[in-house]
């Protein structure tokens, strides 16, 4: 019985210390990425692995022990920029007449734009020869596309066979290059980049709703 009983004490010390493992492994993983856009936030654009693992308090080695390369990083670290968008955004109801939800889907994809711009615009020196960065861009694509079908679907139905076309206007228009343009482009403060977005999405509508 007492060597039964010190097998299963074996057991849990085995899984306790399997399970501090895998929590610290994380936490050394979540400091990686924390350190990776905090790097990218402050305007290091294309923050090395050096730079990256002193921000963290980790060593080079550890670094590349929990991300094999960059693209594991991007990986990670797109993850964790959806994560905070996620977290920000709080849905716009369809049922409301057009012009407020033109109005307020414009205002929260300006502040959902604002907030990813640091690691946009560190993705869009990279993006060209990094096929996970373009991964990540396509995701955030999917997200907008998801969401222009949902709260303007009666608007995107009285298009017809325009559909599609309307579609790909909206979600271009709503976009980080877009606003990118409206931003730093123009030079536009965040209030008149909003305005030109709403101002152009709501003409897209606009025009089918006329109809």
């Amino acid at each position: 019985m007492a060597v039964r009983g010190r097998g299963r004490m074996d057991g849990v010390e085995v899984a306790s210390r399997v399970d501090g493992r895998t929590a610290r492994a994380e936490r050394t993983r979540a400091a990686i990425v924390e350190a990776h856009l905090a790097l990218i936030g402050e305007g290091d654009l294309r923050p090395t692995g050096e730079r990256i693992a002193e921000r963290a308090g980790i060593s080079l080695r550890t670094l590349w022990t929990n991300f094999k390369d960059m693209e594991t990083l991007f990986e990670a670290s797109g993850a964790e920029v959806l994560r905070q968008q996620d977290a920000a955004y709080r849905p716009v109801s369809p049922g409301l007449p057009l012009a407020k939800r033109v109005d307020a889907y414009c205002r929260q994809r300006a502040r959902l734009l604002q907030l990813i711009t640091p690691s946009a615009r560190a993705a869009q020196m990279r993006e060209p020869v990094s096929d996970q960065l373009h991964r990540n861009r396509l995701k955030h694509i999917d997200r907008v596309r998801d969401e222009v079908e949902e709260l303007f679907a009666a608007e995107l139905a009285q298009a017809g066979r325009g559909r599609e076309q309307l579609l790909n206007a909206l979600i271009a228009a709503s976009m980080w290059p877009a606003w990118s343009m409206l931003r730093y482009g123009l030079g536009l403060g965040v209030d008149q980049a909003r305005a030109v977005m709403t101002r152009t999405v709501g003409a897209l509508l606009a025009e089918v709703a006329a109809d």
